[in-house]
């Protein structure tokens, strides 16, 4: 059943300046924010790609101290987080800037939650689970995709349980994201891509999300819009900023409509399988995305139409059966043309291995605004047909 579309919703966002030389503001907002140390949260990738030392630049040129944590492994663990609070404590930080991809922000924001509420990252597991704000939050995404920067999740890794789990709360929104598309240029092919589909899944996902809202809305198509006119383009001439500009824009819009609907089945099954292998989320997100899709339909086949539309496709006066197979296939295509050609059982799934990824997924807090509520049975056989 159609929702209320005037039901009331609340939308949380941060404040964020998106454009060219973006990055370059970090030091005037360390000032604002009153920082005495900041902790600069990175990964080695960032590092050899020179963002961070940019960064660092302004700080030195603007004389705010600074401690550099990197030891960010992709889908940050519990660990890491651990150690990096420490050090933001022995450091005596009290501002912290995360300049990266998903992994490092996400691991900043863990490091953030424990340093305030001086607790085991573990203890906030789930939904508004947060008591005390964080220490000042800077974003610099440098991929286009994750969204963390803009967004109240954070999904952390818990190896002890081989499982990815979620904080959610707008408590963890940043303070400010500093949204400079010039940092993505950098990126590898696979990782613009696989981090262009964890974009794209996140607008699709919160278009049918039960929590949608005609604002959420507005982000969410244009999202699939410049994801799906951009993508290709981009990976043909990487050097080019106006493709980087437009990707960067649909991950930003993807994120404030997720960060305020949640996500859905996709995203569950992808934290289940990236959890277990510790694979690339936005290479899960792609593999499972059409399966997912073929099973969500028929709870709102209008929406999907709308999605299809966004894409491309012409779907006017086509039976809903239809579109829906012109769905998979456009999905298909546009993953495979990005170069993400292979199965589950390429990243190392076994069919032994379902029953357990199904029941971590059935119990991931994005299935919650999913459209349609799955069975563990289901969920195994969409694992099956994505092997």
């Amino acid at each position: 059943m159609e929702q209320d579309e005037f039901a009331l919703r609340k939308f949380v966002a941060p404040e964020f300046i998106f454009g060219t030389d973006a990055r370059k503001l970090v030091a005037r907002y360390a000032k604002n924010f009153g920082a005495r140390k900041m902790l600069l949260v990175t990964d080695p990738g960032v590092q050899a790609a020179g963002w961070a030392e940019d960064v660092l630049t302004t700080l030195r040129e603007a004389g705010v101290e600074y401690a550099v944590y990197s030891s960010v492994t992709t889908n940050p663990k519990v660990h890491e987080i651990e150690e990096g609070a420490e050090f933001y404590r022995r450091e005596g930080c009290n501002a912290i800037v995360a300049v990266g991809g998903g992994s490092p922000m996400d691991c900043a924001k863990g490091i953030g939650i424990v340093s305030a509420n001086k607790r085991d990252i573990r203890e906030f597991e789930g939904v508004d689970k947060v008591e005390l704000s964080m220490p000042p939050l800077i974003c610099v995404p440098t991929t286009a995709g994750s969204s963390a920067d803009v967004s109240q999740f954070a999904i952390i890794t818990d190896t002890a349980r081989r499982v990815k789990y979620a904080i959610i709360s707008k408590m963890i929104v940043p303070d400010v994201a500093l949204i400079d598309p010039v940092t993505t240029t950098t990126m590898p092919r696979e990782l613009t891509a696989d981090t262009a589909m964890d974009a794209l899944c996140h607008a699709i996902e919160a278009f049918v999300s039960t929590a949608h809202s005609p604002i959420t809305d507005l982000f969410a198509l244009q999202a699939i819009r410049l994801v799906s006119s951009n993508l290709l383009p981009t990976l043909e001439a990487p050097d080019n900023r106006n493709f980087r500009g437009r990707m960067m824009l649909a991950s930003l819009q993807a994120g404030l409509a997720f960060s305020n609907t949640s996500l859905g089945l996709i995203h569950a099954m992808a934290h289940s399988l990236g959890g277990m292998l510790d694979s690339p989320h936005g290479e899960c997100n792609a593999l499972l995305l059409p399966y997912v899709i073929d099973f969500n339909f028929d709870a709102v086949p209008d929406r999907f139409m709308l999605v299809g539309e966004a894409l491309g496709l012409s779907v006017a006066g086509m039976a809903p059966g239809d579109v829906r197979s012109a769905l998979h296939s456009k999905l298909v295509s546009l993953r495979e043309s990005a170069g993400i050609t292979h199965t589950l059982a390429r990243l190392g799934v076994s069919r032994s291995d379902i029953p357990e990824l199904a029941e971590k997924a059935l119990n991931d807090p994005c299935i919650f605004t999913n459209p349609r509520q799955p069975t563990r049975e289901e969920i195994e056989a969409i694992y099956e047909k994505a092997l």
